[in-house]
């Protein structure tokens, strides 16, 4: 899966996720602070893209998700 093809899968679960545009959304957007994810969010997030992407990220992994460049990273670093 190319990287673009991630970003741009990343950024339409997070949109959906939390009702917010999708244009708004870059890879810069840090997923804690830019979007006021609260701890159990950001776990209904981290499932989310577990089902997506068919990955399992692991709770010390996750945590290191903090943009969504981080996120579309660690996913393109797993999906092969």
């Amino acid at each position: 899966m190319e990287r673009q093809e991630i970003l741009d899968k990343v950024i339409t679960l997070v949109a959906d996720h939390f009702e917010l545009d999708p244009a708004s959304i870059t890879g810069e957007t840090n997923l804690t602070k830019d979007i006021d994810a609260d701890s159990i969010d950001f776990v209904e997030l981290v499932l989310e893209m577990e089902d997506e992407f068919g990955a399992e990220i692991s709770d010390e992994d996750a945590e290191k998700l903090i943009t969504v460049n981080n996120t579309v990273d660690y996913i393109a670093a797993r999906a092969k």
